[in-house]
């Protein structure tokens, strides 16, 4: 078939992005609820805001809480009852590390950081910062910081 044989009445519609993204938008509900206010309908989140807080959510989960897969989730919130140290810390890193890996497939996981200057070991006090790349924006470096405290 020759080039110059192709169907011209659909061109409009297989027209090229001109954004670096991919044609495929991620959308996610608004877990605030917060109503749109032109439909009155919960909000949308769209792309990076809604990866940013599916890793979050991924990160906060523990295993057992989703329904009918009771083996995703870190854990996170258990261990801050134990006394931090370098393995402790460690062993934090590989579980976030090994959740997004396995379950959040839109994104490149680059590296799980704990911050130093935020940390209060003695009241079980840490900062995470998740960086990544995602899958369809792999030149544009993003993060997600968390404040692991335990609250009683």
């Amino acid at each position: 078939m020759a080039a110059t044989q192709y169907n011209k009445g659909f061109s409009d519609a297989q027209s090229v992005n001109n954004s670096k993204r991919d044609n495929f938008i991620y959308k996610d509900l608004n877990l605030f609820f917060s109503p749109n206010p032109v439909t009155k309908d919960v909000s949308k989140v769209t792309d990076v805001q809604a990866i940013k807080r599916s890793v979050r959510n991924l990160v906060l989960l523990n295993p057992g809480e989703k329904p009918f897969h009771p083996e995703i989730g870190t854990g996170i919130r258990a261990a801050l009852f134990q006394p931090f140290s370098p393995i402790m810390i460690s062993a934090l890193r590989t579980r976030i590390e090994e959740s997004i890996t396995r379950y959040e497939p839109r994104v490149i996981l680059q590296s799980v950081d704990f911050g130093e200057e935020e940390q209060n070991l003695d009241n079980n006090t840490l900062a995470c910062r998740i960086n990544f790349f995602i899958t369809n924006v792999p030149d544009t470096l993003e993060n997600v910081d968390i404040l692991l405290k335990r609250i009683r």
